[in-house]
């Protein structure tokens, strides 16, 4: 293993009207040739699109997702998200919209310090099964800083107006 260069941290990316700014740079390494690597698929995208590597493991050509199923979908590439960041895997809106299809635990977190093959897990909350093939866009990654908090047990809170009142507490409208 070697230590990342600061060229594999961060780049500089030209912006649509001309200005510059600094991006988080993601190492990817293919473990499928097969494999579509994550892509911004507008110049102003939060989230990169994740694509199914099919088959791959247990999987065939494709994958049928049955009502409240839960599956774990290869993405066929393994990534190096910099120290400082998290990967964010949230669900594709058309996605969830129009068929149902979800991520159990949205939004998923993918730290820093991962090597493995990344997969994402799809739950299908619609009454339809629904099928997913090879280089179909499952998810997306947002890439965003982390703040790591320091730990201090104390033996009392500061008082607010909310106070202990939670989940729900402060309505609807």
């Amino acid at each position: 293993m070697y230590p990342p260069l600061p060229s594999d941290l961060s780049s500089e990316i030209k912006l649509p009207n001309g200005g510059r700014v600094n991006a988080a740079v993601l190492r990817v390494k293919r473990l499928d040739e097969r494999a579509i690597l994550p892509e911004y698929k507008s110049a102003q995208a939060a989230g990169l699109d994740l694509a199914a590597c099919l088959p791959r493991h247990d999987f065939g050509e494709e994958v049928t997702i049955e009502p409240l199923q839960i599956v774990k979908i290869p993405l066929g590439y393994a990534c190096a998200i910099p120290m400082g960041f998290e990967g964010q895997v949230r669900p594709r809106s058309g996605l969830s919209t129009k068929h149902g299809i979800s991520l159990p635990n949205a939004p998923g977190t993918i730290d820093s310090d991962y090597r493995g093959e990344m997969f994402i897990a799809l739950i299908n909350l619609s009454k339809e099964p629904y099928t997913i093939r090879h280089g179909d866009r499952i998810a997306q990654l947002v890439i965003a800083p982390v703040a790591h908090a320091t730990i201090r047990e104390v033996e009392m809170l500061d008082d607010t107006d909310r106070g202990d009142r939670g989940f729900g507490s402060t309505g609807v409208r």
